[in-house]
């Protein structure tokens, strides 16, 4: 059921919806002034988040695949990257604009001298990199060699996220999102090392043998 559900033509449109879900309600919330006392830090401390919880969501995806074999879910990761650009251009989009009114040379100042702000913009540099070549066409632009080395650049993508979100929470000393974040992303990177490890030890196996 689940796999004929993935590979089904409204899997894709229930997933853009879903994804959109947090999007809307962060702006029916703005509308309706029910953001809290502070709606400009609930708007990006939020869109920070859902960043992070997409960013987890698509590295997710290839181990779910692998350990689920339901090769449908592959289908889906390209949107969820996506997703994921989407929620850090909002996320720098509030704050330009909450926090620092949209003037630009505010803005050059202080990702410099803030490293919390710096490593975000790094990471939103890559995913912009990313999600400029997510598509078919830049597959065949670039070579699936290439195309392939340049997108594990989410490995470093995460790590940045992570160490931002990190620096941010130093000032108010509270990491316990921090940790559960780290953690997460540590389990599906650390999975992807120990797959590979172990595809690498067959080859040598089967290189020996013959």
């Amino acid at each position: 059921m689940m796999r004929r559900s993935l590979s089904g033509p409204s899997a894709k449109p229930l997933l853009f919806v879903a994804a959109l879900f947090p999007f809307a309600w962060l702006f029916w919330g703005a509308l309706t002034q029910n953001l809290g006392p502070n709606p400009a830090e609930a708007l990006i401390r939020s869109t920070g988040d859902w960043t992070l919880r997409f960013l987890c969501l698509v590295l997710a995806v290839t181990p779910l695949r692998v350990l689920t074999a339901t090769p449908a879910l592959a289908r889906l990761r390209r949107m969820l990257g996506l997703f994921v650009y989407f929620y850090a251009m909002v996320h720098m989009l509030c704050y330009a604009w909450l926090d620092m009114e949209f003037v630009l040379g505010d803005i050059a100042r202080d990702i410099v001298k803030r490293p919390f702000i710096l490593v975000g913009f790094l990471a939103l540099l890559l995913l912009t990199a990313l999600a400029a070549t997510s598509f078919n066409r830049a597959i065949r632009l670039l070579g699936a060699r290439r195309w392939q080395w340049l997108h594990r650049a989410v490995y470093l993508v995460a790590g940045l996220a992570v160490l931002h979100f990190f620096w941010m929470r130093t000032g108010k000393n509270d990491f316990a999102e921090v940790a559960l974040y780290g953690a997460i992303l540590a389990v599906l990177l650390g999975w992807r090392v120990v797959r590979a490890w172990r595809m690498r030890r067959a080859d040598m196996g089967g290189h020996t043998a013959a």
